[in-house]
């Protein structure tokens, strides 16, 4: 038995030897005619950048980042400091290109001529559904829109203003005099309830926690590699979707049954078709797994991007002084004045400093930090050529710190925004036919905030860290903004 494997191990390793030669050799022509590619895209106009290992490209590089304290965009600003305004990578098996010019902005997102739509990465697709605003093809969206467009009205914003007012003050009352609060937990707490009564008529009870428990778990899964194994976050932020889903399907089947009537809600009212204005015209209503993914995608967009920037906020305001007493005189000249014991519209209208300071920390924070497109057309822009198929990123957060685009961007000044600005300068909400439809209700929730935190309490940042929080997707301050809170009433009792 032994000299018969004695015998066998020679012709063994010949084959062995075969083996390892071929896959060397086909390993260096994939490698050679990789850096080919290279060299010939550069010479044809192809943005510079590093296009990685092969098939990996620089994904790794950009799950590193994504653990990292100073966030994902590490990834960005590290390769637009080494190659310029413009450059290509590979991520995710899919060529990306990060562009930060208000030209290319301007170019890109608005898309006058039809050559980009918008396109996420696998995960996040997958995560918000294939229906969602915010994956749908260009004449796809275009139908969705024109369905949420008349919910999000005059009437429905000055709905909002009352309760998310009526929300603020009760979590106020709830706060200590003296005393320590994390601003992002409460923040997202009144924004998860501001979202799902507007949406749902959901108020309290296992539901509401629910939606915002696993709300936050499909976001911090957004940026994780798609596996499905179910120990990945990939994996929980899906499951977490299904239960959101979940919760949606059985409102939706009650309503039709009768079991749940009365309700005056962004749901209640895609059910029915949205308004009227559709029955003359040739356009279909939406179907069920279109209302699901939406609904999702808005109360994403409502709770965790608005928290955020409520977060940001007030550390802005905390760090700021100047900035913290110009604003003390102005709210409370509102507070003096206003007639009836909730905000309104009109009282907000009367902000123009708060206005500032919101569009201010929002330029700052950068909570979206880049609109993500596909290119559907091979095209050139600021002399870069681009493939069809490519994604096309505009990058935000360089265009909002470009000095050549603000003054001192690294400053904190509400006051910038006084004068008129380039609208392709400021991007919190994407410009053009993408753009958010919630913006003005993003803006509302946070002078709402801004008028009851000031009008109640001083309070001092105590953590001045800006890093980042892991996994997330939009900028998350890792500390959560802890603040010390002093009640304004116990200051002038003892004035």
């Amino acid at each position: 038995m032994l000299g018969h494997l004695l015998q066998e191990l020679p012709m063994f390793f010949y084959y062995w030897g075969i083996f390892v030669l071929v896959v060397t050799v086909v390993c260096q022509r994939a490698w050679n005619l990789w850096h080919y590619n290279i060299n010939s895209y550069s010479e044809a106009g192809i943005p510079p950048g590093n296009r990685g290992l092969p098939f990996v490209g620089e994904t790794l590089h950009f799950m590193a980042a994504i653990n990292s304290p100073q966030g994902v965009y590490e990834f960005v600003r590290s390769r637009r400091l080494r190659y310029g305004r413009c450059f290509k990578t590979r991520l995710f098996g899919e060529t990306h290109m990060f562009m930060s010019s208000m030209e290319s902005a301007k170019a890109i997102l608005n898309n006058d001529v039809g050559k980009f739509s918008k396109r996420y990465i696998k995960s996040i697709a997958e995560l918000v559904g294939p229906h969602s605003l915010l994956c749908a093809s260009h004449y796809h969206h275009k139908l969705i829109r024109a369905h949420l467009l008349s919910l999000f009205s005059t009437d429905s914003l000055a709905s909002l203003v009352q309760h998310s007012d009526q929300l603020v003050v009760e979590a106020l009352l709830g706060w200590p005099r003296h005393g320590l609060v994390v601003i992002q937990d409460e923040a997202l707490q009144i924004t998860c309830k501001a979202m799902c009564k507007m949406l749902m008529s959901i108020e309290t009870g296992y539901e509401l926690e629910t939606v915002q428990r696993e709300v936050g778990r499909v976001c911090e899964a957004m940026l994780a590699f798609p596996l499905r194994f179910k120990w990945t976050r990939f994996y929980k932020g899906l499951q977490a979707r299904k239960r959101i889903m979940d919760i949606l399907e059985k409102a939706m089947n009650e309503r039709r049954n009768g079991s749940a009537g009365g309700h005056q809600d962004f749901l209640q009212r895609l059910l029915a078709g949205n308004d009227n204005k559709f029955k003359d015209q040739e356009v279909r209503g939406l179907t069920d797994e279109e209302i699901r993914d939406n609904i999702l995608t808005m109360v994403i967009a409502g709770q965790d991007t608005t928290a955020n920037a409520i977060t940001w906020m007030v550390k802005f305001v905390g760090e700021n002084q100047e900035v913290y007493h110009n604003l003390v005189k102005e709210q409370l000249q509102i507070a003096n004045k206003r007639e009836s014991s909730h905000l309104t519209l009109e009282d907000l209208s009367e902000m123009p400093f708060a206005s500032g300071v919101a569009k201010e920390a929002l330029r700052m924070a950068s909570v979206v930090q880049w609109f993500p497109r596909v290119a559907l057309e091979d095209c050139e822009i600021e002399g870069f050529k681009i493939k069809k198929g490519w994604n096309v990123n505009v990058d935000a957060r360089s265009i909002h710190f470009d000095p050549t685009v603000h003054d001192d961007p690294d400053v904190f000044n509400p006051s910038r925004f006084h004068a008129k600005s380039n609208v392709h300068g400021f991007l919190p909400f994407g410009v053009g036919g993408r753009s958010c439809l919630g913006k003005n209700m993003a803006k509302a929730m946070m002078l709402v905030f801004l008028h009851r935190l000031i009008t109640t309490y001083e309070w001092k940042v105590i953590d001045h860290d800006s890093s980042i929080q892991k996994w997330a997707l939009f900028s998350k301050l890792r500390s959560g903004c802890p603040v010390h809170l002093t009640s304004i009433k116990d200051i002038n009792k003892t004035a």
